[in-house]
């Protein structure tokens, strides 16, 4: 069906719910409803049904749901309702048990409305468990039909811009949603069990730091100043750092303007957490744990698998602990035979690279640092299916953390790898406030540049600062991790899209 007809049907399907709008004001009948109390989930009554209840025996119970089949047989419709709790129920409007009223109702009931049912719990022949309706109220009409009616459920960027469909249209969407609010709650719990405390910081900034990204920038009129929505929240859980907290943690969105991908959203979630007198290794030890926490609570299972449509599985994930740690230079090496010597790649070596890697876009014209950064990155990275913690990577790259003591080219830093993509780093805080400065001054670079240094920042640790832990973990991807969802669209529930011509 070509786009114009479909919208010519829409319009019409929607004419004709517009109609039996009226019909319902006319039998005074509010197709919007009223407050009703006593509801109980689809899939709490499906569940509380027993065969000893008989045909229609069983307890009075009142349901509400969205109409998702309705067949009509002269004197009896059979409803199915779908609720949040992930069942459908079968409801029989039978024109003997109803008033002249409910029976009008139901004929005037489209798919899509959503209504209020009571009556008692049993089966049909054929032995469905039923709610034998004996009262019917609507509490909400439809006007527009289920996408299905007219263009399918199958247009996957119509899902995304229309998620208030795709929820109740596709049950898997609704679990899925649901699985990452208690994802998140596990993760909340499980570090406020751990001494940590949950705090907020600010989303909009005056410089933007704590990661290299380009922000987003804003305007406040009252001030008329500029503000950065910020792109992590590092340098101000630092501060709570400076100021006395212990433990503090925030799980909040961080704002980046930068591509889209199915791994890249501008707006996603992000967890943070800052432990005094902790380092790189304490902070691994709590993400291994509270990952595999909430693995265990959530999915009963330390081994997950992805699998496609088929309901074939396509990966193996094993979360079972301890997780490897191993340093980049020596991961590097296994995998590729390049062994670091902090010397920029002969040439030769680095044809030998790319003629060995077509397709990865080696480039390997930077610094011996960066030459091992994207060697690790664009060769090894994507290939580490089980939880790896890669450890340190050379220091220029990362200038918030520590150097190593024993080799101040490294940083006491990890990345976590699983799935083939970073799922938290991890670092040994810097807290020299003079050792940060510099590196500050180094990452902007030109002198015209240095007014993008947060000195604030740099005078909070002038009050000092302990020593510290530090980690960040992307929400959404360990999301896409846990339940082998493909696009980083799939678990957020809005997804920036580009507005439709």
């Amino acid at each position: 069906m070509s786009e114009s007809s479909a919208n010519q049907s829409a319009n019409q399907y929607e004419q004709e719910r517009r109609e039996k709008l009226q019909r319902l004001r006319d039998l005074g009948v509010d197709p919007y409803g009223r407050h009703t109390t006593g509801i109980r989930p689809l899939a709490e009554v499906k569940k509380s049904y027993t065969s000893e209840m008989g045909h229609d025996a069983g307890p009075v119970v009142k349901v509400a749901g969205r109409i998702m089949l309705k067949r009509d047989m002269g004197k009896l419709s059979f409803l199915s309702l779908r609720d949040d709790s992930g069942e459908d129920l079968q409801v029989a409007l039978d024109k003997k048990r109803l008033d002249e009223t409910a029976w009008k109702i139901n004929e005037l009931l489209d798919l899509g409305d959503q209504i209020v049912v009571e009556g008692p719990l049993g089966t049909t022949r054929k032995g469905e468990t039923t709610v034998w309706a004996t009262s019917v109220s609507v509490a909400a009409k439809a006007l527009l039909p289920p996408p299905g009616k007219f263009h399918g459920l199958e247009d996957l960027e119509q899902r995304y811009r229309q998620r208030y469909v795709d929820l109740w249209a596709n049950p898997e969407v609704m679990k899925l949603a649901k699985l990452r609010t208690r994802i998140v709650q596990e993760m909340r719990q499980y570090l406020i069990g751990l001494g940590y405390v949950e705090v907020e910081t600010p989303m909009m900034q005056l410089l933007h730091g704590g990661a290299a990204a380009r922000p987003f920038v804003t305007h406040h009129n009252a001030l008329d100043i500029d503000l950065y929505m910020r792109i992590a929240p590092e340098l101000f859980l630092k501060r709570l750092l400076v100021g006395g907290f212990r433990k503090v943690f925030e799980i909040n969105r961080n704002f980046r303007n930068e591509g889209i991908s199915p791994r890249h959203n501008p707006e996603f979630t992000m967890l943070e957490a800052y432990e005094a007198f902790g380092s790189w290794e304490t902070m691994a030890d709590m993400v291994e744990g509270l990952i595999c926490h909430i693995a265990e609570k959530v999915f009963g299972t330390l081994q997950i698998e992805h699998k496609n449509e088929a309901g074939e599985t396509t990966r193996k994930i094993n979360l079972t602990r301890p997780w490897r740690r191993v340093r980049v230079v020596d991961l590097v090496e296994e995998r590729t035979g390049v062994k670091f010597d902090k010397q920029p790649l002969a040439s030769s070596r680095i044809e030998e690279l790319r003629r060995a890697n077509p397709g990865k876009d080696l480039k390997l014209n930077g610094s011996p640092a960066e030459q091992l950064f994207e060697i690790y990155e664009k060769l090894i990275e994507p290939t580490l299916t089980d939880p790896t913690f890669v450890t340190h990577m050379p220091s220029v790259i990362i200038p918030l953390a520590r150097e190593n003591r024993e080799d101040p080219f490294f940083a006491d830093v990890y990345e976590l790898a699983i799935n083939g993509v970073e799922i938290s780093p991890g670092y040994t805080e810097l807290n020299d406030p003079d050792v940060q400065s510099k590196h500050f001054a180094h990452q902007v670079g030109d002198k015209e540049e240095q007014h993008k240094i947060d000195e604030d920042f740099l005078n909070a640790l002038r009050h000092g600062m302990p020593p510290a832990g530090g980690m960040g973990m992307g929400v959404d991807r360990l999301l896409m991790m846990l339940t082998g969802a493909e696009s980083i669209r799939d678990v957020i529930l809005f997804p920036l899209m580009k507005p439709q011509a």
